[in-house]
């Protein structure tokens, strides 16, 4: 299962992924969680001690690890696009819970793309996670679209979008769902996060096809309360994990 979690930013997408993530680790999956978000909390919400989050350096930003497996020069003017990554995970990766992460980052760009050593290495390694290991794979995305633009994503099984009760989140979902079909991803679904009361439910059934809707993540004082102290939503909500645990039945249908 590779899975790819994007949506607008503070709608809750981190929690979901490593939710998500601990819970197929303590079904006794090999899983692992990428980081692409260039404000990254994914290492925080699984869990990890905060001296294992700090020391660890995005595979975007070691540069020289990237000239030696593309060949690049200072002025990225030659270098081979099929660069060895399939040791990266590996050997870059952290374990802890069940679950190894992985620290992408992302590439600073200028407008709708990016061709560069740094974007050659993370599709590369987001192709070779999709094609040739067997673990889980679950991508936390930076938030908006930057991501489909670059095509770092292609090849991922399903996109899942997490949308809070508004408007703009409805919007996203949309051209996310439009983006993510021209790069070939199928399945196209969609998390309801901060979900308060049946009128906010009654909104996101009208406008959500039934057919890409995997369930509610309800409005939770102790998700709040899990990031103030900086711990895992995992180990601090039953409730939450009670209702990933539903949508994942649904995402396995």
């Amino acid at each position: 299962m590779k899975i790819a979690v994007t949506g607008k930013g503070g709608v809750g997408k981190t929690s979901f992924a490593a939710t998500l993530a601990r819970i197929f680790a303590e079904e006794g999956r090999n899983v692992l969680a990428a980081d692409a978000d260039p404000d990254a909390n994914l290492g925080q919400a699984l869990g990890f001690p905060e001296e294992v989050v700090d020391s660890i350096i995005p595979i975007s930003k070691m540069r020289k690890m990237i000239e030696e497996r593309t060949g690049a020069d200072k002025d990225n003017t030659f270098y081979v696009l099929n660069p060895k990554v399939s040791d990266i995970p590996d050997k870059y990766g952290k374990l802890y819970n069940g679950v190894r992460l992985l620290l992408l980052g992302t590439v600073d760009t200028a407008g709708g793309g990016c061709v560069c050593p740094e974007n050659v290495i993370l599709k590369r390694i987001i192709s070779n996670l999709v094609l040739h290991r067997k673990d889980v794979v679950i991508l936390d995305m930076e938030a908006g679209l930057e991501h489909l633009a670059r095509g770092t994503t292609s090849g991922m099984e399903q996109f899942i979008v997490v949308i809070e009760p508004g408007a703009r989140s409805i919007q996203t979902y949309r051209n996310v769902k439009r983006l993510a079909l021209g790069l070939g991803v199928q399945q196209v679904r969609v998390v309801a996060s901060k979900v308060r009361d049946e009128q906010d439910e009654i909104f996101i059934r009208e406008k959500i096809p039934e057919e890409d809707f995997l369930g509610f993540i309800h409005y939770n004082p102790d998700i709040l309360r899990a990031d103030r102290m900086g711990l895992s939503p995992y180990d601090c909500s039953r409730e939450l994990v009670q209702e990933v645990k539903e949508i994942i039945k649904r995402m396995e249908v």
